[in-house]
């Protein structure tokens, strides 16, 4: 094989066990229900293209448009992009599987095609406690296989009792100096607003993992530095649009799931507001004018349950270009929100029918999917 060189039916469940991103319990409010799009109507086609044990997230290679794919059990292939073959990279830590943990997201850095550098994400533990941490590596090719050579930790989230809200995505800023990193509460809710941890927050680093320069809170007494937006839950999509905006969607409690423009120093209010409601019925207070939290750009209840994010920017499908897609884990398809700038319009769901972990572009503007753990596979769509 070649390898790279370096140059809604069902699908409107909401309820979340603790370590199993909702897989039961249906809410009972309404904030925004997507138009349920059922095969007949989709405007793409629908290609099986590969097959995964328990994929968590992909990146597509500049270049060679070659494709990596992690799963949760801590295993990274990388996937040719002319004959579909994968090899297994050899050199990926040590990780956590428990509960929601185990390897993470994977990102190209944004120098990969002069010196192979990728920044990859994974759950450490270990006396009973863990935590997100984010590396970085240089992939190397030879004819046989793929490594990550010089793997080295750039930083790392607290380290506390459970095996939830992980979160920790990834995106590289447009200006190719930042990486920002999802935090999650790890189930904890008050760390979301306390800023003297990094629990429950959207972190801005250097691309050595460093605190950047600038961020809001840094010059705040007892702030850590790192802090670029907090009070969120569970950030499982982060992804920059053309014009430099950041987008993350979040995966609410019983309900209130959110797309937030993401804002340096914005608190979006978990876990004192939210569209949705607590587990068991307790009551959380909805955004209110006034109430100094940011509201979300979009929201869901029932929960659609979002594991990841793309903003599309490609030529492919047109009339798509510059909208969010999300893909629904509990919501079983693929959310697409109409996006005019800042602003979000209507949005609908494709009923896939299996749980979305992933949302990627591919190099020429198809849409590929990662199916989640038990069916697995990786899908690309075309127009129709």
């Amino acid at each position: 094989m070649r390898l790279i060189g370096l140059g809604l039916a069902a699908a409107l469940l909401a309820g979340c066990s603790a370590d199993t991103e909702r897989r039961d319990d249906p809410a009972e409010s309404s904030t925004s229900t997507p138009t349920k799009v059922g095969d007949s109507g989709r405007p793409f086609a629908v290609e099986e293209v590969g097959n995964f044990d328990d994929p968590w997230a992909m990146t597509f290679l500049p270049g060679s448009g070659d494709l990596l794919v992690t799963e949760r059990s801590g295993t990274l292939h990388l996937r040719d992009a002319d004959s579909g073959e994968t090899v297994q990279v050899s050199g990926v830590p040590d990780v956590t599987v428990a509960g929601q943990g185990g390897l993470g997201d994977v990102v190209t850095g944004p120098t990969f095609e002069d010196d192979g550098t990728v920044y990859l994400s994974w759950v450490e533990g270990g006396g009973g406690v863990s935590g997100a941490a984010v590396g970085r590596a240089r992939l190397e090719t030879t004819a046989s296989g793929a490594s990550l050579e010089g793997l080295e930790v750039i930083w790392r989230q607290p380290k506390v009792s459970g095996t939830g809200h992980f979160s920790h995505r990834l995106a590289v800023a447009p200006d190719g100096e930042h990486l920002f990193v999802s935090s999650g509460e790890r189930q904890k809710k008050t760390p979301a607003q306390d800023t003297s941890s990094t629990l429950g927050k959207i972190v801005r680093l250097t691309l050595d993992g460093d605190p950047a320069p600038g961020n809001p809170l840094a010059d705040e007494s007892g702030a850590a530095p790192e802090i670029w937006s907090l009070g969120h839950r569970n950030v499982l999509g982060l992804e920059f649009a053309a014009d430099g905006t950041l987008w993350a969607s979040e995966m609410g409690p019983e309900g209130g799931d959110e797309l937030n423009r993401v804002e340096a120093g914005g608190n979006y209010g978990w876990p004192e507001a939210s569209n949705g409601s607590d587990y068991g019925g307790g009551d959380i207070p909805d955004y209110a004018e006034g109430d100094g939290f940011v509201a979300p750009a979009a929201s869901w209840t029932p929960s659609i349950s979002p594991g990841s994010l793309m903003i599309y920017t490609g030529d492919l499908f047109p009339d798509w270009t510059g909208d969010a897609f999300l893909g629904a884990l509990s919501g079983e398809g693929l959310v697409h929100v109409d996006l005019d700038g800042t602003t979000t319009g209507d949005d609908q769901i494709f009923d896939l029918g299996e749980r979305i972990r992933a949302v990627e572009q591919g190099p020429d503007g198809a849409i590929w999917l990662l199916e989640d753990e038990g069916s697995g596979r990786l899908l690309r769509l075309t127009p129709a």
